[in-house]
């Protein structure tokens, strides 16, 4: 194998995410999405990783807060900047609006063009739009709702901002982050 050839893409390894609110933020990805927090090394600032649920998952999710979280003007940058969104491959689509519901959520949905691809799309609490992908081949359950009111339209979002308080759930003791 040549040097040029060596070089190869796996896949995402991780996407992180500046927050100005560390708490609401781990409690979406951990008691929305079902992420679950790991340990993280001691870079001197607040933060948290957040790995897949299944034993063994990676750290695809870094938070991080305080200092390094600040932009130009000392404010943490909300939205997701040239980025659209992100995507997670899931399962469970009822389940996930079931989270979205109870925990106050917006989200829209959308079956992907010749495809048995369902979708959901929401937003974390920093205004990272997420799209979690499904395989609708094997869901349970309804297909999306693509009513005017609930359907996914590219390039036309709905209001992070309006975004509820999130408890977040106990915490593993990991003691890496100044912010609750």
């Amino acid at each position: 194998m040549t040097a040029t050839n060596a070089a190869i893409t796996h896949g995402l390894f991780h996407l992180a995410i500046k927050t100005a609110d560390l708490g609401r933020t781990r409690a979406f990805w951990t008691g929305v999405i079902g992420l679950r927090e790991i340990a993280r090394p001691d870079f001197g600032y607040p933060g948290a990783w957040l790995a897949c649920g299944q034993p063994g998952g990676q750290a695809i999710i870094h938070v991080y807060a305080g200092g390094p979280a600040l932009g130009p003007g000392g404010q943490v940058p909300h939205g997701s900047g040239a980025i659209d969104h992100v995507s997670l491959a899931c399962s469970g689509y009822h389940a996930y609006v079931a989270r979205f519901r109870a925990a106050g959520l917006d989200w829209r949905e959308f079956l992907v063009p010749g495809t048995t691809l369902w979708q959901l799309f929401v937003y974390d609490p920093s205004g990272v739009q997420l799209e979690l992908t499904f395989e609708g081949a094997v869901e349970d359950g309804a297909p999306p709702d693509m009513s005017a009111a609930r359907v996914y339209r590219a390039g036309s979002s709905f209001d992070p901002l309006a975004y509820p308080a999130l408890t977040p759930p106990p915490r593993s003791g990991d003691s890496h982050d100044a912010t609750p």
